[in-house]
């Protein structure tokens, strides 16, 4: 992109650092055949997935999103006093409320600046950070904290083989700032609630709460076949969308930054760019799906091993409950 802004013209947000955190404890596959009939082999020939993190007793979501800011505002450069807002992408929560942006806001010593929760599921960040953008081109803001985070291990049921190995615990950060040369090019999202029972988690607040029911939050239901093939659909459509936006061939791409939620349905994104795989950000072996983490961890990742450089042209994107789904498209 040659165009040069001018000081009339609207500001990019630019990515100015990046952090992520993992939990220490690390359950493998071998870990969970232990305790549910499955295997090793079952779940990475189906899911490319080997292991996750697993948050520990007493660990939260906050906690997680913590350590991941913190190290995003170190690369930055930015100290707590900087930042205009936070918004935090998750739909694991502390607490019903207040939001976990706002525990996130109180511990950080960020106090005064709005701080608000997104919940599109896996969606989440992508969703997180199109709203920090048009906060930073609308000129409201001109340093965002911008997390993902998710304690997911605390709604499993361990007993559903189908959903309890697919997901792991994580959070992922970035700092943005308004800059005059470069940063978001483009972010496209979209919904669709009437597929909710796809993938979703029947628990709720205004649907009453059953006492009698032992955890009733332990739940998430997931119909496996049809979300993959709905996923792929959208995906594909919303590539071609943001492509075509930008008056972008596929082969502009230096690098697809996915949701980690099935190894099968990341090279099938890839393929319709024309993509191999090397250029393509994979971190679901290690990390599971981490929901509205999995996107920043894999950005970290990506920035902090020098795959990705300053000026490449990164694609966003994911796909989450909802159903939810959206990218974002950017220059480093």
């Amino acid at each position: 992109m040659t165009h040069h802004a001018h000081a009339s013209d609207r500001p990019f947000a630019r990515i100015a650092g990046t952090g992520s955190y993992l939990p220490a404890k690390v359950l493998t596959n071998d870990d969970l055949a232990q305790f549910v009939e499955t295997s090793d082999e079952w779940i990475a020939a189906r899911t490319g997935i080997r292991q996750r993190h697993m948050a520990a007793d007493g660990e939260t979501t906050c906690d997680l999103a913590f350590h991941a800011a913190t190290r995003a505002m170190e690369a930055a450069g930015v100290t707590a006093a900087d930042i205009d807002l936070i918004v935090l992408g998750t739909t694991t929560p502390d607490l019903i409320f207040p939001s976990t942006a706002c525990l996130l806001q109180a511990r950080l010593g960020a106090n005064g600046c709005p701080a608000f929760d997104v919940n599109a599921a896996c969606s989440g960040f992508v969703y997180a950070l199109t709203m920090a953008d048009k906060f930073i081109r609308s000129g409201a803001a001109k340093t965002v904290l911008v997390v993902g985070a998710e304690t997911l291990t605390r709604m499993l049921d361990w007993s559903d083989r189908g959903t309890c190995v697919l997901f792991g615990d994580g959070a992922g950060a970035v700092v943005l700032k308004a800059d005059d040369e470069t940063g978001i090019l483009s972010t496209h999202l979209h919904a669709d609630g009437g597929k909710k029972e796809l993938l979703w988690n029947p628990v709720g607040v205004s649907v009453g709460f059953k006492p009698e029911e032992k955890n009733a939050g332990v739940r998430v239901l997931m119909t496996g076949n049809e979300v993959f093939k709905h996923a792929v659909k959208a995906l594909d459509s919303v590539v071609e969308e943001t492509l075509e936006a930008n008056g972008l061939d596929r082969h502009d791409i230096d690098w697809l930054i996915p949701h980690q939620a099935n190894l099968r349905i990341i090279e099938a994104t890839a393929k319709r760019l024309d993509m191999p795989m090397e250029r393509v950000i994979v971190t679901v072996d290690r990390h599971g799906n981490t929901s509205s983490g999995s996107v920043p961890l894999a950005l970290d990742e990506a920035v902090r091993s020098g795959r990705v450089q300053r000026g490449q042209l990164l694609l966003l994107e994911a796909f989450g409950g909802g159903f939810t789904w959206g990218s974002v498209l950017l220059r480093y």
